[in-house]
């Protein structure tokens, strides 16, 4: 916390259900995200990962991606990470507990923003030095 804000990176996944899928949402990521001292950030590597899902055909959206994701930025008033150098690093450093590139960078960004990762991968949540919720 920052100022008495709770700071929450969603990843895909928690971004996809909140805004297409609420009822997907645990209890605890529905009380989060409601509260309105809870500062939200989505990484723009989520919005690569989405794009490239909606591509291969593995994710449909009702609207093009780039449309899509600037709806629900301004829906649920996220804020953008953009994906630096030290997150790229740091996520090529990490212990390989998990295979995913996307999710190793969000994991990487929840680090090095000192945020707590909103997921319901357990293979994320075994990271040490992550704080998650679920």
């Amino acid at each position: 916390m920052a100022g008495g804000r709770a700071l929450i990176l969603l990843d895909t996944c928690t971004l996809l259900w909140l805004t297409m899928a609420p009822e997907h949402l645990s209890a605890v990521a529905r009380k989060a995200l409601a509260d309105s001292t809870t500062q939200v950030w989505v990484s723009a590597v989520t919005g690569f990962e989405i794009g490239q899902k909606h591509a291969a055909g593995k994710l449909e959206l009702p609207l093009a991606p780039a449309a899509w994701i600037e709806r629900a930025l301004r829906s649920h008033t996220l804020q953008v990470i953009p994906l630096e150098m030290a997150i790229a690093l740091r996520a090529a450093a990490l212990p390989r507990l998990h295979n995913d590139p996307f999710d190793r960078l969000l994991i990487a960004t929840a680090q090095e923003h000192h945020l707590v990762l909103l997921t319901p991968d357990p293979k994320i949540r075994a990271y040490p030095v992550l704080k998650t919720r679920w």
